[in-house]
């Protein structure tokens, strides 16, 4: 018993130098101060200086996305692909258009786009003005031209007096349409989620698994380099090695550089929001995971960031805990009291 002592303060050591690392290894899951900065959530929205917003222009927009009078058969409105139940898409590939046909591409969601530039999937339209008056207009999707739409609101006489609060200068226009769409749709915000509080300093607000996941997420996951920010996009446009025939940016660019090239899509309430990618052929978190793993077909348009990933199986779960801590819990959307005939 003469090296009882010995042994208890080498069991001390041991035991010390275990909490020491089990400490280090708890901080290095907590965020630093420069990724608060970068992913805590912004505190106002923004609004253009020829569309400020009001609460009369944000109700007449939101009446008019739900309205399905602004469809060409009465049967579609901006709902009808952008649902809130489903993180404002749908819940299937191809969004549905016009004449009940399948669209060539998946209806990609309409949170978080005041922050957006160049918007749909290949960024055709700079403004969410000029995205709200898009599919109402395009023969495949509501197929209904704005001049014929105008016509319609203008024989309703609770659209009339609804555009005369909102744009008491203008009235119902092809103009004042999209502009009252494109207002209502800026107040389409993704909730307060686990990972915003977890940026506001509640260490409890996600799991141990996320936080890890998290760590993948920013290191040889390297998911990061273009889902940053706090609404995980970079706005920008990546041949990701999707399969298909369809051109994406190029389409719009001409630049065989662009080819298949296709805009970064925000994380934000990605748990709701299945089938993933352009073309809607993901249909789990764990699929999208491992393509980007595969690093991609080899082709002369595809990113030079896409790389085979050495990701395992735990890895893989703590990625995916990560990315659901993303999502808010899902909140009942009031329906809007459309004016009557």
């Amino acid at each position: 018993m003469k090296n009882l002592p010995a042994i208890r303060t080498l069991a001390w050591a041991w035991l010390t130098l275990f909490q020491l690392l089990a400490c280090g290894t708890a901080l290095a899951q907590e965020l630093t101060d420069a990724q608060r900065s970068a992913y805590r959530r912004p505190d106002t929205i923004p609004f253009p200086k020829d569309n400020p917003y009001t609460p009369a222009k944000a109700a007449l927009g939101k009446m008019l996305f739900f309205d399905t009078r602004l469809s060409r058969d009465n049967n579609l409105s901006c709902a009808s692909c952008h649902n809130p139940s489903f993180g404002w898409e749908v819940p299937f590939a191809k969004a549905i258009g016009a004449g009940g046909k399948p669209l060539g591409r998946h209806a990609p969601t309409a949170l978080n786009q005041a922050w957006s530039r160049n918007l749909f999937w290949d960024g055709r339209a700079a403004s969410l003005e000029a995205q709200a008056k898009g599919p109402i207009e395009a023969p495949v999707e509501m197929d209904l031209p704005l001049k014929v739409a105008v016509g319609r609101l203008k024989s309703v006489q609770g659209y009339v007096a609804a555009f005369a609060k909102a744009y008491p200068n203008e009235g119902i226009t092809e103009e004042t349409i999209p502009k009252a769409i494109a207002s209502y749709e800026r107040t389409i915000v993704t909730g307060d989620t686990p990972f915003d509080r977890w940026v506001r300093g509640d260490t409890r607000a996600i799991s141990d698994s996320a936080k890890r996941g998290f760590a993948v997420f920013n290191g040889k996951g390297n998911c990061a380099t273009c889902h940053s920010g706090w609404n995980f996009t970079d706005d920008k446009f990546h041949d990701i090695g999707i399969t298909m025939t369809d051109k994406g940016r190029m389409g719009v660019t001409g630049s065989t550089a662009d080819a298949h090239a296709f805009k970064t899509p925000s994380l934000r309430e990605t748990a709701a929001r299945a089938p993933y990618m352009h073309d809607g052929s993901l249909s789990t978190l764990t699929a999208v995971i491992g393509h980007y793993i595969g690093g991609g077909p080899a082709r002369p348009s595809l990113s030079p960031l896409m790389k085979p990933l050495k990701l395992e199986g735990q890895e893989i779960q703590d990625l995916e805990a990560f990315m659901r801590s993303l999502s808010s819990p899902q909140t009942m959307i009031a329906m809007p009291n459309l004016p009557a005939n």
